[in-house]
């Protein structure tokens, strides 16, 4: 046998039992097609057995904060709302469908904290609605961002 195979013929890398992905991160940010993106990684965490990642990045929002509106505060809340609509949906399935997930949030630019989740978190497959909003067809969204940084399989949902 050479170094390259093992005794059953497979690569020696290869662990049986460990194909499909592991973690899923999916963003969410309250919009139709993020909730859609959710629901297909939610399905696809499901069949995979793999622990569900919801991430949801607090927008920081320099000129509103200087203008002294209490942005902060807006985006907590907007988290809560989310996990409260994430843990309803979960509680109203969980005799239907069993599964692992989290929930986090970040502060910043939605494509860093993404990319920060699906670093921490060791990710295999990242999971984002496609942008509803018309100027991102110009100057790029976050899923087009994730797509082409090429560190994880990423799946755009519209």
């Amino acid at each position: 046998m050479n170094e390259e195979t093992r005794d059953d013929g497979l690569p020696a890398g290869f662990e049986r039992g460990t194909d499909g992905p592991k973690v899923i991160v999916v963003g969410v940010d309250g919009s139709d097609t993020s909730w859609r993106a959710a629901a297909y990684a939610a399905g696809l965490a499901r069949r995979q057995n793999a622990l569900l990642a919801v991430v949801y990045v607090q927008p920081v929002l320099a000129g509103s904060a200087a203008l002294g509106a209490p942005v902060a505060e807006m985006t907590e809340e907007v988290a809560e709302e989310l996990l409260a609509e994430i843990r309803e949906t979960t509680d109203r399935l969980r005799g239907v469908y069993a599964m692992r997930w989290q929930f986090h949030t970040f502060r910043g630019d939605p494509y860093a904290g993404l990319v920060r989740a699906a670093d921490d978190l060791k990710a295999d497959a990242v999971v984002v609605g496609a942008s509803e909003q018309a100027g991102h067809r110009f100057v790029g969204s976050v899923a087009v961002r994730l797509v082409k940084a090429g560190r994880w399989p990423v799946t755009v949902v519209p």
